[in-house]
């Protein structure tokens, strides 16, 4: 039983504690350097949730200082210091209000208002965001009192994601959306809040000396004011979670309908739109050729119930002109998630193009020039890529009887060098 205790226990390899918490007390304040840093990771932020750009979000979420005063206000609690948590708050105020602002300014004068699936995907939190949250918590403040950092911390800054809610709520409040509005800021007060339980728990764990003595009355009303911020967000995303199964589970029954009813008898679906959350539920579908009567569509709008898809209408478009502009929406709005994908696709391939050579034709003007030459490859090779000291070397192997003596490996690498116009050739004989 022992063995097991030590396997897991967080003891080893710990940081002294007093360098933890001058770390983490450092890491609160958001003045001058802090703040502009906040600022522009916001814009970044922004911009990524404005042009549906992943990539973009990661890398607001790593440069983003959001999670220094969630740890302070964990530790603080952990170990009684009511100065540290007091600082905490304060600043994690300031920082959500500079969020807010810019958020808010940039999303009010971008010509582009649209809400991309970034940006969709933080108004509606559940359950699992409250576990990516904790979990997420946990490891970040186990990075945060080991000797050894590790790799950790940068993955916390993206699986916990507090910038991008915050970002949406500024969407939200430009707008005067208030649904998305209210929806992203429950989910970044679901980050703040679990992130900080977390770090509670782990700080207990440690066993942090306590600041301020208190009496147990005092730590019985910071027990249940953690339990009572733990409910009050777990019920509601137990709820927007139930939601989110029975939405799932009511497209897969739509699906089966479709299948069943239309696909296997003949109907060729060129459009479908489930709308889920209206009251009733909707399915629009529309055919390439087929045309119902009133009577079809009846008796297939009672058909419906057979799939437990009850509450629900089915409506089969057939007027083209409204079709039309409905499947055109759905290409424009697929292009744009999809144009990033091309642009680093094209990136790619113009990158291997510039380092492939036609091996063939190089061959046939080498056999002029240097007879005894058999076959012969030359490719580019990238050294010290991305970095300021990156260069191109063109490496040339070729095969023949006998290797080619100096001077002809001299005039070899001059003429390539003059054929490529490149200032390094490197010449090796295929052994």
């Amino acid at each position: 039983m022992n063995k097991i205790v030590n396997f897991i226990e967080l003891h080893s390899g710990e940081e002294d504690k007093k360098k933890v918490l001058d770390n983490v007390t450092s890491n609160i304040s958001f003045r001058g350097s802090n703040l502009w840093i906040l600022a522009c990771a916001i814009v970044v932020a922004s911009v990524g949730l404005n042009v549906n750009s992943t990539a973009v979000i990661i890398g607001a979420m790593l440069i983003s200082p959001l999670m220094g005063p969630i740890v302070g206000a964990g530790f603080g609690l952990g170990i009684y210091d009511f100065n540290l948590l007091q600082k905490s708050l304060k600043n994690l105020l300031i920082a959500t209000l500079v969020g807010l602002i810019v958020s808010t300014i940039y999303f009010y004068l971008s010509p582009f208002k649209e809400a991309q699936p970034e940006l969709l995907a933080r108004t509606a939190p559940n359950i699992y965001d409250i576990f990516i949250a904790f979990f997420g918590g946990l490891v970040g403040v186990i990075a945060t009192t080991r000797v050894e950092k590790g790799n950790p911390i940068p993955g916390v800054a993206i699986a916990t994601a507090l910038m991008p809610p915050l970002c949406t709520a500024g969407y939200g409040l430009a707008l005067g959306n208030f649904k998305f509005f209210f929806g992203a800021m429950y989910l970044y007060t679901i980050n703040c809040v679990f992130i900080c339980i977390a770090t509670f728990i782990i700080v207990k764990y440690l066993k942090y000396p306590i600041v301020k003595q208190t009496d147990l009355k005092t730590e019985k009303r910071v027990r249940y004011i953690i339990t009572f911020l733990t409910l009050s967000l777990i019920v509601p995303s137990i709820f927007f979670a139930n939601q989110l199964f029975q939405e799932k589970k009511y497209k897969e029954k739509v699906e089966e309908f479709i299948k069943a009813e239309l696909v296997d008898k003949g109907f060729r679906v060129l459009y479908k739109k489930t709308q889920f959350t209206s009251n009733p539920k909707k399915i629009d579908i529309a055919f390439l050729r087929r045309r119902l009567d009133k009577n079809e569509v009846i008796k297939l709008n009672e058909k419906l119930k057979t799939y437990e898809l009850n509450n629900t209408v089915l409506n089969i478009i057939q007027d083209t002109t409204d079709l039309k502009q409905d499947i055109l929406n759905e290409i424009t709005f697929n292009n744009k998630s999809t144009s990033e994908k091309d642009l680093i696709i094209a990136k790619l391939q113009n990158q291997m193009m510039s380092l492939k050579f036609d091996n063939n034709a190089i061959l046939n003007e080498t056999k002029i020039l240097f007879p005894d030459i058999e076959n012969i490859a030359v490719a580019n090779h990238i050294f010290n890529e991305n970095k300021e000291n990156e260069k191109v070397i063109t490496v040339v192997l070729y095969e023949s009887k006998t290797e080619i003596n100096a001077d002809e490996k001299e005039k070899l690498s001059a003429w390539l060098k003059n054929k490529f116009k490149t200032e390094v050739v490197e010449i090796y004989k295929r052994q």
